[in-house]
Formats: structure tokens, sequence, C-alpha cells
């Protein structure tokens, strides 16, 4: 494979350290390890004018929120993030780098959502409390400076299925309105065999070995995969959701069902930008204090948030 120079240092580390697979331990020591790991890659964590550790009544009990705020004056635009992690590791603190860098350089009021996890909870847990959530937000994200009528969802790997899957569930349910999504290599359909999944299998990265724990532990029957919240290119109709960035990473299992996702959506009206960084791997975007790229990424996914979110024009 051609890794970017600073992947491919990464990589011979892991090599030399024989890191073991998250899919070989246990599932306590899989999510401590991708804790560890995503903050060695993430590097210092900016600061942000205002951290706030909150909690919403969800669907079966409370829900941990983190709200991030910007040093800019409100109202602000919202962005609702959902962490990755398979459905089974991540949490608030895994995806702390990457909101704190979205709420600086998009300006905008983040929200992060401690959804609940599998193998302890199945789908569709994740995604009804994500969806709930957009609701929580687009009713008191005004209490913290926030703009629900500039409202964006997003998330990486598993947490741009669950933005998709919430986008959907929007649409269908007549709101939030939703104003922009951030799908990072996201997951969209568990029955999947596309060339990347088939050529991705080095137990040193995400791999197709990876895909399918995941989804071993999301779901509760096979069946379960085939449901639109699940896999959410398999939906019926793409048209009328909001306008998409979808990022995707070279070698990555997952990379082409996201191009996919994101050709569905174009051919549905949806606008959509969509960028393959090369060289890359699966988990890019959460190691800017590591790679140049997931710096970029970072960037470009402001950017798109910044314009789709912005103000309308007076008098518009």
């Amino acid at each position: 494979m051609s890794f970017d120079p600073q992947l491919q240092a990464l990589y011979d580390r892991r090599a030399q350290q024989d890191v073991r697979p998250l899919y070989a331990m246990t599932l306590a020591e899989a999510r401590a390890a991708d804790l560890a790991a995503i903050r060695a890659g993430a590097g210092t964590p900016e600061p942000v004018a205002r951290v706030i550790d909150t909690s919403m009544d969800g669907p079966a009990g409370p829900l941990p929120l983190r709200i991030y705020r910007p040093g800019a004056e409100g109202p602000l635009p919202v962005l609702v993030y959902f962490f990755g992690g398979g459905w089974t590791l991540g949490s608030l603190d895994t995806g702390d780098a990457i909101c704190r860098s979205l709420t600086n350089s998009a300006g905008c009021l983040t929200v992060a959502v401690g959804y609940r996890l599998a193998p302890e909870h199945k789908f569709p847990a994740a995604p009804d409390d994500c969806f709930a959530a957009v609701r929580w937000a687009a009713e008191h994200a005004g209490q913290y400076g926030g703009d629900a009528a500039r409202l964006a969802v997003g998330g990486d790997s598993a947490g741009g299925n669950l933005a998709a899957a919430v986008t959907l569930m929007a649409r269908d349910a007549g709101g939030p309105d939703l104003r922009a999504q951030l799908l990072v290599y996201p997951n969209t359909d568990r029955l999947a065999d596309t060339p990347s999944r088939r050529e991705n299998t080095d137990p040193l990265l995400f791999n197709d070995k990876s895909v399918r724990w995941y989804w071993d532990n999301y779901l509760a029957t096979p069946e379960d995969g085939t449901h639109p919240l699940a896999s959410p290119l398999r939906a019926a109709d793409h048209s009328a959701l909001p306008p998409a960035l979808v990022i995707t990473a070279e070698h990555d299992p997952l990379r082409d069902e996201g191009e996919s996702y994101a050709r569905r959506l174009r051919d549905s009206g949806v606008p959509v930008e969509v960028t393959r960084y090369p060289g890359t791997a699966h988990g890019f975007f959460a190691m800017a204090g590591t790679l140049d790229a997931g710096r970029a990424a970072l960037a470009q996914a402001a950017a798109h948030l910044r314009t789709a979110l912005a103000p309308a024009p007076a008098g518009g």
C-alpha cells in the first residue's frame, strides 16, 4: 500500500510494538485502548471558551451531553456531533478533540451526544438516542447561545452512520429542520461487498474483520442490518435530505460504501461534496495532532459547516 509518510511512520511503530487489534481484546480492554490511541493521535486538545457537561432525558433514561461554546458572540449555529467507535467503543472523551476543533474553526455551538453503546444496547438504541438529542438541541440550544434555525449533524465512522440515520428520521418526522450533514468515513451498508472491504484486511489497521466485529456487536439479528436506520444506503428514498460533506480515506474498508452513499444523495438531488484523502486510513480524522491530513480534513469540515450554517442574507 502507498501510505502517507506520516501514516507510514505510525504503521511502522504499530508493527514494532505488535499492537493487537481491538477485536482481539476484551470489551473493557478495547474501550480503554481505543481512548488511549485517540488521545495520542489527537494531540493537545484545543481550548474553547466554555465546556458544559449536562444531560437530557433520553428514550431509555438520562443521556450525557457535552456542549462546547466558542468565543464568538451568539446566536451561534449548532452542530450535534456523534462520536465513532463502531457503536461499541467511543465516548464523549474520544470525540472531544474533534468537537473542540470544529467548535473553534466553524464558530458553532457543538453538542456531543453520549448515546448508548452495543453490545449492551443493540440497534436501534443508538439512532433513537441520537435523534432524541437532535430534538433536544432544537428545543434547548437557545439557552446556550445557539440558533436552532441553523442546525447540523455530523459524525465519524459509526457516528457518520448515525448522522445519516438521523437525517432520515428528521425528514420523515417533519423536523427538526437540518441545514447540513457531515459524514466522515461512514458505515452505510451492513451487506456491503465492495473492493475496499475485500482489499483492506491488514490487522494493524481498521480492516474488514473490524467492520464485521462491530456490526455483530450492534445488531440483535442479521435482518436488522437491512433496516435503513442501520444501513442508510438501503433507504428507499434519499431526497430532501440536507446538503452533505462526505469524507473518505483511501485505505479504509468503508471507503466504497461512503462514496456510494454520496452518489446516492447526489442522484436524489441532494447537494454533496465528497473528498477521498489519499494515503490515509480509517481514523485519520481523529489524528489531527499527528497527521497533516487529519488537520486538513477538519479544516474542510469546518469550512463546509461555516458555509452551510451561515445566516441568511438580510432581507433574504
